[in-house]
């Protein structure tokens, strides 16, 4: 008797919610957060370089202000936020403005050598101390014997 109620608790609380399971209009939201929050946004961005998308000190106020417009939309809606369309929405966001940048929000280079010599010499040193010590104490232990 436990186990379907433990496994109804499971469903209730992972369960995805749709803005129409919880009396929202989603076509409505939909449009709302396409003509209020993605216009702002869109020339927010416009109005910034493209090799500046990446850098997240030159967009996180639009991105944040993206975020916050789409959470005051779904409050005054009454939808659930974040929701199914939310999530979409941003994965057209991310796929328009931000698919090229690294995961760090800037783009990877290769370490100087200046900063890969000191770690690959002191690995090599370690490793050829390691050996000497080793055939050191192997040596030594067979004339013991």
């Amino acid at each position: 008797m436990a186990l379907p109620l433990l496994l109804l608790l499971l469903l209730t609380t992972t369960a995805h919610v749709s803005p129409s399971q919880c009396g929202c209009d989603d076509r409505l939201y939909q449009k709302m957060i396409n003509d209020f929050c993605f216009n702002h946004f869109k020339e927010e961005m416009g109005r910034l370089d493209s090799g500046m998308w990446c850098s997240w000190p030159e967009t996180m106020e639009i991105y944040e202000g993206l975020t916050n417009c789409t959470c005051q939309v779904a409050s005054r809606m009454d939808c659930f936020w974040p929701n199914q369309l939310v999530d979409n929405f941003f994965m057209k966001i991310h796929n328009t403005y931000f698919h090229h940048c690294a995961l760090t929000g800037r783009l990877l280079d290769e370490p100087s050598i200046s900063i890969l010599t000191p770690f690959i010499g002191v690995s090599m040193l370690i490793t050829l101390l390691m050996t000497t010590v080793v055939v050191w104490r192997s040596k030594r232990t067979e004339g013991m014997l």
